[in-house]
């Protein structure tokens, strides 16, 4: 099993910044694509970005595109999300995943608990 266990979600007015971290365990970090999603109360789960196993590869969601960044740092297994010129509508419970490179859901074999997003106006 591959543990993820979500950091760094609050509370930011709108136009702020967060960085969301995500620690892995369990199993080798390095051969998995990682991702973040993300999820309003009474929504799906939507697709935010992902990176490839190598970190050479990124894509993101068009409402997210030239403001979220997607990093990876195998040598401390972790995923990080820079999230800039926070929006309202980027509120949420924000979700890790690992698993196979893809922007659905069904890519993803690992999932963390998630951490709150707040984005006040």
């Amino acid at each position: 099993q591959v543990q993820l266990v979500e950091f760094g979600g609050g509370l930011v007015q709108a136009g702020g910044s967060l960085r969301l971290s995500c620690a892995a365990s369990g199993r080798t970090f390095s051969r998995y694509a990682m991702a973040w999603f993300r999820q309003a109360p009474g929504k799906e789960r939507e697709f935010v970005a992902t990176i490839d196993w190598s970190g050479g590869i990124t894509y993101y969601a068009g409402s997210v595109r030239g403001r979220f960044t997607i990093s990876r740092d195998d040598a401390k297994n972790t995923v990080y999300l820079q999230m800039n010129s926070l929006k309202p509508e980027d509120t949420g419970v924000y979700y890790c995943a690992a698993g196979r490179y893809g922007i659905t859901s069904s890519a993803y074999d690992y999932w963390g608990q998630g951490t709150q997003v707040t984005v006040s106006s």
